[in-house]
């Protein structure tokens, strides 16, 4: 029986509905997460790692910042399996809450100063706290919206969840560009504690929108016909596990660029090249505008041409312009480096709301909320949330930014490698009159389309 057209506009409804919501919460939990990797960049390795060169303060505090990624997998399998056996809306709400908790505690958290070494161990237990949730996060916004979303507008509607990320950090920063005004007695003595403090009232909000949302429609068709008989994360090891392979690869250049070209370069920027910390800041802003209007951009081109082609359009360009972004910031020119760090964010940030729809579409809808929080934690804890400890390492101990330049291509390579032989291998759809949506789920049941 074909649906009626008020049937077609109410699931139209609920789709765009479960997009917003999927937008709303992910914005919200970004902010949490990005404002501390700015915080470690401006002023937690003074506050945190006292006894130590700033360089080396820098270090430990992007180390606090990779843990919170180290955690992520773990979040990813613990929400992931709730999610797959009793639904996506629990389990969000759940991460939500989790990361409110987390990020006020940063900012209530006595300094060493204060409290002496139980300031680090704590700082670093509320990051991991942090980690678990947002590895939980993704993987259920994503397929709110994924799965509300008509068959061939998946990677569409996946955008919805993935716009949160440039949004979150736009807001991050421009909080902390708020407050560049301040002295640095006032910033490092209490002003830094205003972003994770007044994020409790934006979690406040996410959750009373979250709390209104239903079930996904193929998560109940999942239920209804009885298909959670294994254990999810058994059954993606030991069935899906190249899948799973080759989806960690594909997430690194989404990523982990990010991370080398802002959390990274603003310590860099500031710490060698004489930047100042408002200037630079208003440098990732602007980045960070560009990225929220060109990023949905991948979406619709991964939606209207083969997805092959739309991968390698979107990545190849990377590796000519993040070169050029390094080569731009040395002059010390503010408006060299707002170019360059502009250009440098479209192709991954194209690549980056595609990556979401591409992966909810691999795993069937049983294991998916595991299969994909995998692919994409694993990816972060080895790759992004390492990417500014090691590029400081690199720089450290080389004196010279091309080893990160180096560093920064290799994900760029690694991704276009692993996510052509993922789309290779799911026997992608290709055709803009096909309007196609990604690649066809693996072994996905009927209960799914």
């Amino acid at each position: 029986m074909n649906p009626t057209p008020e049937h077609t506009a109410h699931d139209t409804k609920a789709a765009r509905r479960a997009g917003v919501t999927a937008f709303v919460g992910t914005t919200i939990e970004w902010f949490d997460f990005y404002i501390y990797g700015t915080a470690s960049a401006l002023v937690l390795g003074k506050l945190f790692f006292p006894d130590v060169s700033p360089a080396i303060g820098t270090l430990a505090a992007f180390a606090t910042f990779a843990v919170g990624f180290i955690a992520r997998p773990l979040g990813g399998v613990v929400f992931g399996h709730f999610g797959d056996k009793f639904g996506r809306k629990n389990a969000v709400i759940t991460t939500l809450a989790i990361m409110g908790i987390g990020t006020v505690g940063v900012g209530l958290l006595p300094t060493y100063a204060q409290i002496g070494i139980w300031a680090p161990i704590l700082l670093v237990l509320l990051r991991v706290l942090q980690g678990i949730a947002m590895g939980g996060e993704w993987g259920g916004a994503v397929l709110i919206a994924t799965e509300f979303a008509p068959p061939r507008k998946k990677v569409l509607y996946g955008a919805f969840a993935q716009q949160g990320s440039p949004v979150g950090n736009l807001l991050a920063t421009v909080a902390f560009l708020g407050l560049t005004a301040m002295s640095d007695a006032a910033f490092e003595g209490w002003g830094w504690r205003i972003p994770f403090v007044a994020s409790a009232a934006l979690v406040v909000v996410a959750l009373y929108i979250r709390l209104r949302i239903q079930e996904t429609p193929e998560m109940q068709a999942a239920v209804e016909s009885q298909e959670k008989k294994r254990l999810p994360l058994a059954e993606v090891l030991s069935t899906h596990r190249t899948v799973l392979l080759l989806g960690v690869g594909a997430v690194v250049a989404g990523v982990a660029i990010t991370y080398v070209k802002t959390t990274f370069a603003l310590a860099w920027a500031t710490t060698d090249l004489g930047f100042d910390r408002g200037d630079f800041l208003l440098v990732i802003t602007l980045a960070l505008v560009a990225q929220v209007i060109v990023q949905p951009f991948g979406a619709v081109l991964a939606t209207r041409i083969d997805v092959r082609r739309a991968v390698l359009w979107m990545l190849i360009p990377e590796l000519v312009v993040l070169p050029l972004m390094f080569v731009l910031i040395q002059t010390g020119s503010l408006t060299w480096a707002i170019i360059g760090m502009v250009l440098a964010t479209a192709p991954h940030a194209m690549y980056y709301a595609a990556l979401a729809g591409i992966l909810a579409q691999v795993f069937p809808t049983h294991i998916r909320y595991t299969g994909i929080s995998l692919s994409y934690q694993l990816s972060t804890a080895i790759f992004a949330g390492t990417a500014p400890m090691v590029s400081q390492f690199l720089l450290n101990r080389t004196g010279s930014i091309w080893p990160v330049v180096g560093l920064g291509l290799g994900y760029v390579l690694l991704s276009l490698v692993c996510m052509t032989a993922l789309l290779r291998r799911s026997a992608t759809a290709s055709g803009a009159d096909a309007e196609p949506a990604g690649p066809a789920p693996t072994r996905a049941p009927a209960a799914t389309h």
